[in-house]
């Protein structure tokens, strides 16, 4: 079966995802913020340790310390002589066939290098006796053992977690360098769109893309500018793409991109700006347009609304993670057994939606998640992942190995 999108002059995914990287501006701005404010933020600066983690040795267990020479002869029990509790550490010191107790967590005594659990031991009011004897210097945790003064613990670029502050905490880092969020503006265009609540005329349909790309976009921890649904006017489309070419950073796009009489999308962005590209060999999402307004870089997303995420996810969002101070990163892909006949016909790199799963072995298997057109919404829906099949490749019959894509956290 031929595809009449796979014809020549359509620009390669590699090619496209390359070149718009390329054009990308990197982030530079930056602005200093606390520690509570930077979960999904940008590290603009390294971040070097300050103190050692932990800052003293310290006990792994609760039970009793003490030097790995105190015991005298054949001798197993030691002379409980002090106690040492996490933020109350023992300022004494112990002598041979002496003990304290202590906690977890809490400071080892520089006259002990050995930590017995309590489970071991039996006590008769200060006499503590090995049950079961540790090896020497077990169960402690040593000054810097996890982090060191003056170790690198974050580079420029790193994106924090929760558990990143944390760590940030447990340094004492009060504030970090950050990069200044980015601004997108998103709007879509259509005639025939209709908000959620509205009523639908004879040729209408609710938008959905817009809320979709919303939603994704919050994952990513822009700010954004909601411009709503634009008539397929020219003259609205452009007054549009002035306003949000203005207030925000990059500007994004649904519908408008295709060869009909009525898109203007690419229209109007070759009068105000420039497009560096137009139509990729990807399925779905032929119809993407990149390129440059006088302040900001657009994306012109497909209107049908697979086709939109898609190329979201696989070009836009790339690029807005540059543009906030991110490395590029590939995404994870490993091969898995396919339990589906998989369509396709060679000249497009084809993303179809699929379920990874894992057989009663442990083997990855994936499952096609049913049709694949481009305005069958709930096959990404029901989908945890991409069958990346290259453009070169045909169909695929259930058995064979396919390379998986998984859904990053921004998809999920």
């Amino acid at each position: 079966m031929s595809d009449c999108c796979s014809a020549p002059g359509l620009m390669p995914f590699h090619d496209a995802l390359k070149q718009l990287l390329e054009n990308v501006p990197t982030a530079t701005k930056t602005q200093v913020i606390a520690i509570e404010d930077c979960l999904d933020r940008v590290l603009a600066a390294d971040v070097v340790s300050p103190v050692n983690v932990p800052p003293h040795n310290n006990s792994a267990m609760d039970g009793y310390a003490f030097h790995s020479s105190a015991l005298v002869g054949d001798s197993d029990s030691l002379l409980m002589v002090g106690r040492s509790f996490a933020g109350e550490p023992y300022s004494g010191k112990t002598e041979q066939g002496q003990c304290i107790r202590i906690m977890t967590g809490a400071k080892l005594p520089e006259c002990c290098d050995t930590v017995v659990m309590q489970e071991n031991t039996a006590i008769n009011e200060n006499i503590m006796s090995l049950t079961k004897a540790p090896k020497a210097k077990a169960n402690v945790r040593y000054c810097g053992e996890d982090i060191a003064k003056g170790e690198l613990v974050f580079s420029k670029g790193h994106k924090f977690s929760a558990i990143d502050l944390g760590l940030l905490a447990s340094l004492g880092i009060a504030e970090v360098e950050a990069f200044a969020p980015v601004t997108v503006a998103v709007l879509s265009t259509g005639d025939e769109l209709k908000s959620p609540g509205e009523t639908l005329n004879e040729g209408d349909i609710f938008e959905s893309n817009r809320f979709a790309l919303l939603g994704l976009l919050a994952r990513l921890n822009v700010n954004i500018l909601d411009l709503g649904i634009i008539p397929d006017d020219k003259q609205a489309i452009r007054d549009a793409f002035i306003k949000a070419d203005l207030e925000a950073d990059v500007v994004i796009s649904s519908g408008g991109v295709s060869v009909g009489e009525a898109d203007y999308t690419k229209e109007i962005l070759d009068e105000l700006g420039t497009i560096n590209f137009w139509k990729i060999a990807m399925k779905p999402g032929k119809p993407f347009a990149f390129g440059k307004l006088p302040n900001s870089i657009f994306f012109g997303l497909p209107g049908n609304p697979v086709s939109a995420l898609v190329t979201f996810y696989q070009l836009s969002v790339p690029g807005i993670e540059k543009m906030q101070g991110q490395p590029y990163k590939a995404k994870t892909q490993f091969s898995a057994v396919s339990t589906t006949t998989l369509r396709k016909s060679a000249g497009r790199m084809d993303f179809q939606r699929a379920l990874l799963s894992y057989n009663d072995e442990g083997l990855p298997e994936v499952t096609s998640t049913g049709s694949q057109g481009s305005g069958v919404l709930s096959s990404i829906g029901r989908a945890n992942c991409f069958i990346v099949l290259s453009s070169d490749q045909g169909s695929v019959a259930a058995g064979e190995r396919v390379i998986v894509e998984p859904f990053t956290s921004v998809f999920q």
